[in-house]
């Protein structure tokens, strides 16, 4: 098995059974799996961000009505299907030291995946380039269940071309 099957395999069985899951006991009763896109090595990308000096701090609305406040981090840029696209990396501002988070709506958005986007958690390798692994997206706990407050991708992150990586509606 790939690394990606396994993380998928332990997902489903973290979403089907544990108490934490964003899953009701009734949709865990008859959950067979969450479903994905196979697997698309040409949305696996290494790219260099390109680093926002401002710090600009970003009030998110989220799924519930609430704000949530992130710090713009960096842009990527990168293409699919020959088509360019940028998103913006964030930070959790009240957080120091947190994680890149990217979250996105694309041209599979209200279709094929989550109509609000999906979310990816983004890597920073030793040399200062990111992982950016679309394979890896994944639709934020709001999809399976309205009691999560979930941030809403922001305007500057809703870009045309689809990302056919990553997990798809839930049923």
């Amino acid at each position: 098995m790939s690394e990606l099957t396994d993380f998928r395999v332990a997902k489903d069985e973290y979403f089907g059974g544990d108490h934490h899951s964003p899953l009701t006991a009734e949709q865990q009763q008859g959950f067979d799996g969450l479903h994905y896109f196979e697997e698309n090595e040409a949305l696996a990308l290494v790219v260099a961000p390109e680093e926002l000096d401002d710090g600009e701090v970003v009030e998110v609305q989220t799924s519930t009505g609430d704000v949530a406040r992130y710090t713009r981090w960096a842009r990527i840029s990168f293409d699919v299907d020959g088509e360019r696209a940028s998103l913006t990396l964030f930070k959790d501002a009240e957080e120091d030291d947190s994680e890149l988070f990217l979250p996105f709506a694309d041209g599979t958005s209200g279709k094929e995946t989550f109509g609000a986007g999906r979310y990816l958690e983004v890597r920073q390798l030793h040399d200062g380039s990111l992982l950016v692994d679309f394979n890896y997206a994944y639709n934020p706990y709001c999809a399976y269940n309205e009691g999560w407050s979930c941030p809403l991708t922001p305007f500057e992150n809703r870009i045309a071309p689809a990302i056919r990586a990553g997990e798809t509606n839930f049923k």
